[in-house]
This record gives C-alpha cells, structure tokens and sequence, in this order.
C-alpha cells in the first residue's frame, strides 16, 4: 500500500500542475494559436468541470470496483490522451477539448487517495494525511511554474506536452502495478448519493465547499498570468516567479491546515477563519490592484496560503459520511469543490472580457474578478455558520 500510494502522490503532483499551468503558457498560447484570456479562462473551466462530472461515476466505481482500476485506467486515456491532444493543438477549440479529457484522467486521483485513508486509516488522521497528501501534490503547481516556463524556452510548449503525455502513462502503469485496493465490506451495503443528499449537515457544508477552493485555483491557475502581464507588464520570466512564490505559500499553507483541527479541537473554526481571511485579503485586492507587482504577488500568495483548507472541509463532511459510502461520498464533497471553482473560471472569464469591452483603467477587470471572489466565500460562509462541529 505505501508503493501504491507514492504513485497515488506522484499522479497527484501531476493533476495539480495540470490545474495550473495555463498561467505561464498564457503568452506563447496567444501567440501560437491565438488564444486569449477568455480562451483559457474557458479551457480551464473545463478542466474542472469534467473533473466535478466525473466525480458521481468516480465514486460508484470506487466504492463497487477499487481504486487500483479507477484511478490508473483514467489517469492513462484521459491524462495521457488529453496532453497528447494539447500538444497538437492547432487553436482555442482544441485546447479546451484537450483539458476537458485531462480533467477526466484526473478526476479519481485524489479521491484513490481519500477512498484508502478513509478505510485503512483512523478517522482522527484523515485531515492531516488528506493535508500531506494534497501538501506534496501541490508540488505540481511549482513544477507549472518557473520549471515549466524553461521547459518551454528550452524546448517549446507542444514538446512539453508530448512528454508529460507520456509521464501520465507511465504514471498511470505504476499505479496499476502498486495500489491495492482495501478488503470488501460485508452487511448491508445499500445505499446512494441520495442518501448523502438527504443529510442535512452537509447541505450546511457544501456552499462552503463550492467556494473555498475558488479563490486560490482560479489566481493560480489562471489569472495571476493576465493580472500580472497587464497591470505590470510582466513577461513570462516573472510571470513564471509569481507562480512559483504562490505555489510554495499553498504547499505551506496545506501542511500547516492539515493538523489544525487537533490542535485547536475545532474544525468548523479553523475553517472559516481562514476562508474569512481570504475573503478579506480579496477585497484588498480589489482596494490596491496596482499598488506595486510586490504587493500584488504578496497578496496573491496570501489567497493560496490561506485558501487551502480543503483537506478540513473534506474532513469535515466525510465525518457525517457512512462507511459503506466512502467513495460516493468524498468524491461527492470533490464534486462540489471543483466544480465550484471551474464554474467560477468560466464565470470570471466572462466578467472580464465583458469590463474590458467597456474600456478604463487597465486594472479594472481584475478588481471585478477579484470582488466576485470575495463575494462568493462570503456567500458560502453564512450557511457554514450553522454547520455542527465535528472532530470523528
């Protein structure tokens, strides 16, 4: 199982950087192909998208199948199809089909990962090994940075897709030959996502979890490229830094979340103190956009910091989650976090072209980009407000 779950890790590493590499291509792909903001806001949306939409036959699968056949079968054909299909595209269209089928070959990477901490682990430490989990996956947003931006000096963007087609295979096979899925369950199974959708505790949490995750994937992901390329005039160089800076600040922020809950005995608070902290630094974002590149990478690393409490929110529903319905109900809770943040891509990108057609200030439609974000978590939070606390 620790085999299985490196390569788990090492899968992850690579849907992470899948999430948030489009930032630095953001020049050469306007460039080589004539793909815009909104282009790649669209593309990017997709890639979640998928990924939320996969989340419902995910779960079944890793319930009724295993984790080992889920996750490596998808991570080949969708991973390693869709970045072959990225590297050959010829304009916007195509790079929006190439991630939608990536997202799909990610989407039961982590959730592998969850299934077996979740049945092979004690309830008590399934945020921190979620939070290790995603701390060390988040690796991949560093490699989507600087190290991506000499790759493709070096060798171009389509030859650096080709070979991360072939790192997804390769991936893809390791998992196969390493996971092993946990002992069936005995009794009575039946059950459904229906039943989790008659619980109310987690309607209490699931607004919550369709923001959090927003703020943090969308800057990295995507617009901290644009912001800093129009409002400061950034190359790729420096665009590449950024990302880099905030990709560390959410790796950081990710281990530090995950053992909180203990120290503290709270998870609720933990929680929303932190999703009230990015919602504020977001309004500072819309107060000083053009106050020097210095601050605004600074602020943008504070949204990545304290924007990565997923593995608690998780952990927070999946306390509420019966055993038998493990893998329906974490990719349940998946399906609602990343499906927020690539509805909010889309949403965003439209915002933003719609402000810039209106002319003014060049930093205009980031603070509308960055407003939406801030209103969305504060939206989330009320309903939280009444979640019961649970540590089990």
């Amino acid at each position: 199982m620790k085999a299985g779950l490196v390569f788990l890790c090492a899968a992850y590493v690579l849907s992470q950087f899948f999430r948030a590499f489009l930032a630095v291509l953001t020049q050469a792909l306007e460039r080589d192909i004539a793909a815009g903001p909104e282009d790649l806001a669209f593309a990017s949306g997709l890639w979640f998208l998928t990924f939320a939409a996969m989340q419902i036959p995910v779960g079944w699968a890793l319930d009724r199948i295993g984790p080992r056949r889920v996750a490596a079968v998808l991570l080949a054909i969708g991973g390693g199809g869709g970045a072959l299909m990225f590297a050959m595209a010829q304009g916007p269209g195509q790079i929006g089909l190439a991630m939608a089928l990536i997202g799909v070959g990610c989407a039961p990477v982590l959730m592998a990962s969850y299934y077996i901490f979740a049945r092979e682990y004690p309830p008590a430490m399934f945020a921190t090994l979620g939070a290790v989990m995603i701390g060390v996956g988040t690796l991949g947003n560093l490699a989507g940075s600087v190290p991506l931006a000499m790759a493709v000096d070096l060798v171009g963007w389509r030859a650096t897709l080709g070979g991360l087609a072939g790192v997804s295979v390769a991936l893809a096979a390791g998992v196969w030959l390493t996971v092993q899925d946990p002992p069936k369950l005995e009794g009575n199974l039946s059950g459904s996502v229906l039943e989790l959708l008659r619980r109310p505790e987690l309607w209490l949490i699931f607004p919550l979890m369709f923001v959090s995750y927003a703020p943090a994937a969308g800057l990295r992901g995507l617009w901290i490229g644009p912001y800093l390329s129009d409002v400061f005039g950034a190359d790729a160089a420096a665009i590449g830094r950024a990302t880099l800076v905030m990709g560390v600040a959410m790796v950081a922020g990710t281990l530090i979340y995950g053992p909180l809950d203990r120290v503290f005995r709270t998870r609720k608070w933990v929680i929303f103190t932190g999703n009230v902290i990015v919602a504020l630094i977001c309004f500072a974002l819309v107060l000083w956009p053009d106050n020097g590149v210095i601050s605004a990478v600074a602020l943008c690393a504070a949204v990545g910091f304290f924007g990565m409490c997923f593995p608690l929110i998780m952990a927070h529903g999946r306390s509420f989650i019966p055993p038998h319905l493990t893998g329906r109900g974490v990719t349940l809770m998946n399906l609602f976090g990343i499906g927020g943040v690539g509805l909010f891509q889309v949403v965003t990108g439209q915002l933003h072209t719609a402000v810039a057609a209106q002319g003014g200030a060049v930093e205009r439609p980031y603070q509308v980009v960055f407003g939406f974000f801030a209103a969305v978590l504060v939206a989330g939070l009320l309903p939280y407000v009444f979640c019961r606390d649970r540590l089990d």
